[in-house]
Formats: structure tokens, sequence, C-alpha cells
């Protein structure tokens, strides 16, 4: 899924993934043989089948915020003409869902599925509309790689959500914590892993702490060097079931043109959370239809 233009080998794979041949063999016969891989008759390598578009499409009509958020990222992208994405959490993480918009996409680092610690100061978009509870268990998250307590640290993520929360949307800056991850994540892997990923990914949001990440105040007459706009969108509950963001900007933007973005993205999700919603009031099969 992180590479869909490649295919490989039995012998890759079986290096990739540490099984011995014969195993990989027979689970790779299995997957093709349901159609989740695709064989070439000539080559022998395996490619995604199409079973996996067929799973796909099942799980986003089991979400109906995915299902009608997809259309509406799809066009936004090319409005903007930015990188635009759905960024979900799971448990203790956050997962990049979908990006459309991005300039040679199957190279780029930041692929589907990447999953970054769902740990302060990643993740404040969907923290800011969070219980005190949660707040307080991000905010102690961001603590955890240090010898000691930093107050300053925390002092700063207090108002970074403040801010977030009070504006309606999240300002990220580029620093070289991005850029070092875009280099680990673009570097080609003998033996790629997900453990790998994980370290790399947590030695980011450790760098992160150490950085001027959150824009608190945009000031008029100011540019900035902006790595992501994201904004939250409700379905539901109280709090944000999905962030859209805006990103990939290679280029310094004003502070009026980070409002025009926001803007834009705040509407989306407007039409996205009211869409899903909508979907969401159709009497489910074991439901009784409302009477009049």
């Amino acid at each position: 899924m992180s590479h869909p233009s490649k295919a490989y080998g039995l012998t890759e794979l079986t290096r990739i993934l540490g099984l011995n041949k014969a195993t990989c063999h027979a689970i790779l016969s299995t997957m093709a043989r349901y159609g989740f891989l695709a064989q070439d008759s000539r080559s022998k390598a395996y490619r995604l089948g199409p079973s996996i578009a067929a799973a796909g499409m099942s799980a986003f009509a089991q979400f109906p915020v995915l299902e009608v958020a997809r259309p509406r990222l799809e066009a936004l992208s090319k409005e903007l003409q930015l990188g635009c994405g759905l960024m979900g959490r799971s448990g203790d993480q956050l997962v990049l869902l979908t990006n459309y918009g991005i300039p040679e996409r199957l190279e780029f680092p930041f692929h589907q599925g990447l999953r970054l610690p769902n740990a302060a100061p990643l993740g404040a978009a969907f923290i800011a509309w969070s219980s005190p509870n949660k707040l307080q268990q991000w905010l102690d998250s961001a603590q955890a790689h240090l010898p000691e307590w930093d107050e300053n640290l925390d002092k700063r993520l207090r108002i970074s959500v403040i801010g977030i929360r009070a504006r309606g949307f999240e300002v990220t800056l580029i620093s070289e914590a991005e850029a070092a991850l875009e280099r680990e994540l673009a570097k080609p892997k003998e033996n790629w892993s997900l453990e790998e990923v994980a370290e790399h990914v947590q030695h980011y949001r450790e760098s992160l702490c150490r950085s001027h990440y959150h824009i608190d105040r945009i000031e008029e007459g100011r540019q900035y060097q902006v790595a992501n706009i994201a904004v939250p969108i409700f379905a539901s509950g109280e709090e944000p079931e999905l962030v859209i963001s805006a990103g990939s900007i290679r280029r310094p933007v004003s502070a009026q043109d980070i409002l025009a973005i926001a803007d834009r993205l705040k509407l989306a999700a407007k039409e996205i959370s009211e869409a899903a919603t909508a979907t969401l009031s159709y009497p489910q099969p074991d439901q009784d239809p409302p009477t009049a």
C-alpha cells in the first residue's frame, strides 16, 4: 500500500518480511487466489489485487464521514492548488487516511496509512475540543521523554491549544524536525518495517517539542513558512472525528493567505459534517421508519 506502483518478487518479499520462502509463498498464493494480490504471469511478481479495492470500499461505507469527505477533499485540493489530507485517530496513533494534490504522489514520503503518535505536540486540532482529562493526558505526553518537567513546554502547548480552539483551526510551521522525517521516510529501505518508521516518527515528535511548532498569533503583514493548516470535522459527537488539512506549502505565505485557506477549510469541514449527519439520520436497516 505504501508503494502501489511497485511489484514484489517472492525472494524480495521473504527478505523484507523476514519469512522463510515456503511460508511466504503459501501466504502469497492464498492472497492471490482470493484476489487481494495479483501475480504477473511472466515475471511472477505480486501487486495489489482488486479485492483490496472492494475491501476499501466496504470500509468507507462503514464510516459515512469518510465517504462524504473524499470527493470534497479532492475538489478542495484542485481549488487551492495545495495538498489536502484527512487525519483520523486510532487509539494512541494519528493515521493519515488519504491525501490529494500531492506532487509526485508515489514518491511522496507522507503516504496514506502513515501513523504518527497521538501525543503532544501532534494532534492539537483534535485535542483542543477534548475533555479536560484528555487534554491533561495529551499535555503530559509531551514530557514523557524528558528527564524532568519542562514548565515552558507545558505553558507553550496550553497557549497553542487555547488559540486553536478560539480561532477554529491549527497552523504549524515547517521545521528541521519535519525536514529530517521527510528525508528518512523518502530513503529507499531494503528491509522496511513499521517499527523502523515508528522510531523515526517518535524522534520527529520529540524534536517538535523543542521547536517553534504552532503559530499562536497570526500577525498582519507577516510571511510564514507554513507546514499545515488544519480544521476539525465534527460528526455525531462533541469531539472532532477527523481533521482536514492543507499542506505541501513550499513557499512563504502571508497572514491573509493563511486566513483565506483556513476559511475555505472551515467551509469544507462544515459541508462534510452536514453531509455525514444527513447520511446518519436515515433509518438504519434494523430501525423502524419515522411515522408522520
